[in-house]
């Protein structure tokens, strides 16, 4: 395996290759001088509108004659508020991911026999090819799975008879059959990496068609059925809460851009994974257990709000924790006084804790909702309202369902795939232009100087 590191050499001929000019920031003062929407947000923290979206809307403040308001907020799939699709499907007993998924691709709440339809369609996808198990990328060791399941997404390109097909069946089929095996990928990425770890041959049971897409990962994850029904309807709300988030988001707007180009939808969802890899994106949920346990290792009472506070300011100086200087779960692009999921996300982890003999835990990531803001406005002068976002308790649930922390973002990934789906056909069929922005050059003319005289 290359060690960039161990090959690096560091001599006056290659001083400027590691400093050169795209190292170089920009001065915060040219992109408003050009007028840049840097990030593709506004100067008031909005961002830049580039589409038009019939799937679903991000609510988390509103304007009013050119002011900037805070507001609760909403998350609505094809104008269904995210609550009550959760709370309606639960409120029956029954997994709701699958209907959400429904919502998301056709614009309409299924009826039984298309919900019936569907789950059955997924559930007969899930078994792979023994041609496509001998080439899964698991040889190459890689330490991220989200790394693996973008090959093994681009893998299956080549098992696709008319991969390049970007008409609306084969569309449907391509996301039904990712619905089907992302969830098994992933889980089968992880056990597989665990085991050559530890030298233990690897146990993979037999797909169940008839099991719900929360029952299938706990399925591989557990090997078998050795789990509750609680616990699949627990993942099958993570699932929900996850699986859309407006086109905006980063890796759904990858996917949006790549799909805009009318490239294939292994290559525009292969893409979307890499995107939501980032800790600013989707990674961010691992970063926020990590923190976690960070700070319950140095703060010695959990319950005093003061060192709480005093520790969350070293974290923001970038003296403690991972050095970057950010409190993770804490603030959003678009929610301002609520994050909805991570409401929802707090109610059911609250009843976890308390089953779970773990209250002194949940009260302190209470504690760090509360005091971040705060601290967060004293250090570093920002004026919005700061709130928790679903990450700030995703990890918390994870960990008490025994899901490895290498799956916290996979299966981001895995529920996210559904609303993917539904942006890449919005686009390919909706919108009908490629996305291609631009940048303001800031540079001056030179002339070419020959080699011989540099």
């Amino acid at each position: 395996m290359q060690n960039f590191a161990k090959s690096r050499r560091i001599s006056p001929a290659s001083t400027r290759l590691y400093s050169g000019a795209s190292m170089e920031p920009y001065d915060e003062a040219l992109y408003r001088e050009h007028d840049v929407k840097r990030g593709l947000r506004n100067e008031d923290g909005s961002g830049v509108v580039a589409g038009l979206t019939r799937i679903s809307d991000v609510h988390g403040y509103r304007k009013e004659d050119g002011r900037f308001i805070p507001d609760e907020g909403k998350l609505t799939i094809r104008g269904y508020d995210i609550a009550d699709i959760i709370d309606s499907a639960h409120a029956e007993d029954r997994f709701g991911y699958e209907e959400l998924a429904y919502l998301l691709i056709t614009g309409d709440l299924p009826n039984d026999a298309e919900l019936e339809s569907i789950g059955a369609r997924i559930g007969n996808l899930r078994l792979l090819e023994d041609e496509y198990v001998a080439e899964f990328p698991i040889p190459t060791q890689s330490s991220s799975i989200m790394n693996v399941l973008q090959r093994a997404v681009l893998l299956l390109y080549a098992f696709d008879e008319t991969p390049d097909d970007t008409s609306a069946p084969h569309e449907v089929d391509v996301a039904l059959s990712l619905l089907a095996r992302l969830p098994r990928l992933a889980a089968i990425a992880h056990i597989t990496h665990e085991a050559e770890s530890s030298g233990v041959r690897v146990q993979v049971p037999a797909p169940n068609a008839s099991s719900s897409m929360a029952e299938a990962i706990l399925e591989v994850l557990r090997g078998g059925d050795d789990y509750t029904h609680e616990e699949a309807m627990l993942l099958d709300v993570m699932l929900m809460l996850h699986a859309e988030h407006g086109g905006g988001n980063n890796s759904t707007f990858t996917c949006r851009v790549l799909s805009s180009s009318g490239t294939d939808a292994y290559s525009a969802y292969a893409g979307a994974i890499g995107s939501l890899k980032g800790p600013r994106h989707g990674g961010a949920n691992a970063k926020v257990t990590q923190m976690h346990a960070d700070i319950r290792e140095h703060v010695a009472h959990w319950d005093d709000d003061e060192e709480v506070a005093a520790y969350l300011a070293q974290i923001l100086r970038g003296e403690a924790f991972d050095g970057s200087g950010l409190i993770y779960g804490m603030g959003h692009a678009i929610y301002t006084l609520s994050d909805p999921r991570a409401q929802i996300c707090k109610r059911y982890a609250r009843s976890l804790a308390d089953e779970k003999g773990l209250g002194e835990e949940f009260a302190l990531i209470e504690r760090i909702e509360r005091i971040a803001p705060e601290v967060m406005r004293r250090e570093r002068g920002i004026k919005k309202p700061i709130c928790a976002n679903i990450d700030l308790y995703t990890g918390f649930i994870y960990s008490i369902l025994g899901v490895p922390e290498t799956l916290y973002t996979p299966l981001f990934a895995v529920a996210r795939m559904a609303g993917w789906a539904a942006h890449r056909m919005e686009e390919l069929y909706g919108a009908h232009r490629i996305i291609r922005p631009a940048y303001n050059a800031v540079m001056d003319d030179v002339t070419y100087v020959p080699i011989a005289d540099r």
